[in-house]
């Protein structure tokens, strides 16, 4: 078989520690927050997830593309929400007979640029020694100088609101208007997936932006509140903390989902903070202090929750703990009816583990 020359590509980190390999996707430049996702399957889920808006993926499993992509079915959002992707090896062809199309036409479309050729283990050890910082890859820019002054234009997701960017800038429904449950969701960046999971248990959706009064929430008369996944800093959305406030006085069950638990948090008192390395891949193991069970759980996060805050706040009960670090995966009010977790249950990709966090949402608002 014949073999084309790939052009060159650049990968150049904040730190100037520069990488070079092969472009994929588009020709161009482009950089944000550099971060892992140790998944070994499901990367078209995460590419539209909106929680990774204005981030850089490390896909850590060896082979990226393979099995193409599917337009609807595989996505969790309207579109690429990535800015860059780095893999180790990136395959232009796929095998599986029902894709819609290849990765590389896909992210062409959606004018992504990438890097493949990178000893992603040595990259992953090195970022997970020094810590998440922001990096630039480039097709069109090979000198390392150049690309490092680009690079400093890239602002740091520390104090970055981006839920607003992301979100529906028009209220929608999604299920059955005849369902006996209706649930309002405070869209900071929400995935499909999760309102399927909603739908699937007879709840009726009205989906509302991110900045979105509580006023017009509750002139719903939803049974609940919903608080959705998103990007950015928690602490930089005193809007969302102020609506998340507000509900909880209605005492109405409110359910969070990773950011909508750090909101939740925030408006229970709670201090966030940026992580040296986040969490994200689909293999977490978390323990239900609850119930003693442990699960293996979908995430995607770079802040999390001040565990000193949660063990020493009357009204706040730890629910969830991550296995690997201690760190704070899930909550409940003791004097509201409200909770949330730090993973994603709906997990898509990933285990089905956790999907019972639903099912006690739905039972709370039944009862």
């Amino acid at each position: 078989m014949k073999h084309t020359q790939q052009p060159e590509a650049l990968l150049v980190l904040q730190d100037g520690s520069v990488f070079r390999g092969l472009a994929l996707g588009k020709k161009g430049t482009a950089g944000g927050e550099i971060c892992f996702n140790t998944g070994m399957t499901g990367y078209q889920e995460i590419y539209t997830d909106p929680s990774y808006y204005g981030q850089v993926i490390i896909n850590t499993t060896s082979h990226i593309g393979n099995y193409g992509v599917l337009n609807n079915a595989e996505q969790e959002s309207n579109g690429v929400k990535i800015r860059g992707m780095v893999c180790n090896f990136f395959s232009n062809i796929h095998s599986r007979y029902t894709a819609d199309g290849s990765l590389q036409d896909y992210f062409e479309r959606a004018n992504i640029v990438g890097i493949h050729g990178i000893d992603t283990r040595q990259l992953v050890r090195y970022i997970r020694s020094k810590g998440v910082m922001n990096c630039i890859i480039s097709s069109e820019i090979l000198d390392p100088a150049a690309l490092l002054a680009e690079l400093h234009k890239v602002p740091d997701m520390e104090g970055l609101e981006l839920s607003s960017e992301v979100c529906t800038q028009e209220a929608y429904e999604q299920g059955d208007p005849e369902a006996k449950l209706r649930v309002a969701v405070l869209d900071l960046g929400v995935k499909r997936s999760i309102l399927s999971n909603f739908n699937e248990r007879g709840v009726f959706c009205k989906v509302f932006p991110a900045k979105t009064p509580y006023e017009n929430l509750a002139a719903w008369k939803p049974n609940g509140y919903f608080i959705a996944n998103g990007p950015g800093d928690p602490a930089a959305m005193p809007y969302a903390v102020e609506t998340v406030k507000q509900a909880l006085d209605e005492d109405k069950p409110l359910f969070g989902i990773c950011l909508g638990h750090q909101i939740l948090s925030l408006a229970s008192g709670i201090s966030t903070y940026k992580m040296h390395n986040g969490h994200r891949g689909l293999n977490h193991p978390v323990k239900n202090l609850i119930t003693g069970h442990c699960e293996v759980t979908s995430q995607n996060h770079g802040f999390a929750v001040k565990a000193e805050e949660v063990m020493d706040h009357a009204n706040v009960e730890l629910t969830h703990i991550n296995l690997n670090d201690k760190t704070i995966e899930g909550i409940r009010r003791k004097d509201k009816p409200a909770f949330s977790v730090q993973y994603h249950p709906e997990s898509s990709p990933g285990p089905h583990d956790s999907r019972y966090l639903f099912d006690e949402f739905v039972k709370m608002m039944k009862e």
